[in-house]
């Protein structure tokens, strides 16, 4: 059986993203973060996005650059504050945002890709974080329902990949980006070093090629990825 290779340049891989997409990006503070396509996703200009990211970067780098372009209409986060810019828009109104704990943000994601509707936690009861949302009692205990989330694409940035779209990434910039390749309908994965198909270790595969949808084989890293000594 031959195997598609699914290799294509950034820029027809970020026009496969259209105006009132939903977009999980990967990412923990910089490592991680696809700015590449990030960065080409503000040259093509999509507008009205929902973005579900762990952080909002800081100002002047990653996702900040959608928030100051006016693509983005809403934001579900885990917290923005290294970013003043974002959270000037949230305040504003210029932005709406929808706060996570970290760990809620990570399970939702990971029920999305698991195919579950939701999941109960008794994380936030009685805050904030759980007005407008159902309560279900267990036991004589009550928990929020947490829905899952899924979304149109998702944009990761892997540090070896193969034509096939197998990914490896590297060290903490594993983080969020093997739970949301798994939980969107389109799976875009950068990387600079791609490889031909079978030469990456089986052993060291996070995401396997099913997952991901189109491969973009980098010439170089974002000027952003400097802040990380690699």
């Amino acid at each position: 059986m031959r195997l598609p290779q699914k290799e294509r340049s950034i820029e027809d891989a970020v026009a496969q993203i259209s105006d009132g997409a939903s977009i999980m990006v990967g990412g923990f503070g910089v490592p991680g973060t696809p700015f590449n396509l990030i960065a080409e996703l503000v040259r093509q200009g999509q507008k009205d996005l929902t973005l579900v990211k762990n952080d909002a970067n800081e100002a002047g780098m990653g996702i900040d650059h959608l928030l100051a372009n006016g693509q983005v209409r809403k934001l579900i986060v885990t917290h923005l504050g290294l970013n003043g810019h974002a959270i000037e828009m949230m305040n504003s109104g210029a932005l709406e945002v929808e706060f996570c704990a970290q760990g809620i943000l990570a399970e939702r994601i990971r029920a999305g890709g698991a195919g579950l509707a939701g999941f109960i936690s008794d994380i936030g009861i009685g805050t904030e974080l759980a007005e407008g949302k159902q309560i279900v009692s267990v036991d004589g205990k009550d928990f929020v329902l947490e829905t899952a989330l899924r979304t149109d694409v998702a944009l990761v940035h892997a540090e070896q990949c193969d034509a096939y779209g197998n990914l490896c990434f590297a060290k903490t910039a594993r983080n969020f980006n093997p739970l949301m390749a798994m939980a969107a309908d389109c799976v875009i994965a950068e990387s600079q070093n791609c490889l031909p198909i079978g030469d990456l270790d089986p052993d060291a595969i996070h995401t396997p090629g099913p997952f991901v949808d189109h491969v973009v084989a980098l010439k170089d890293l974002h000027k952003e990825y400097a802040i990380v000594r690699r």
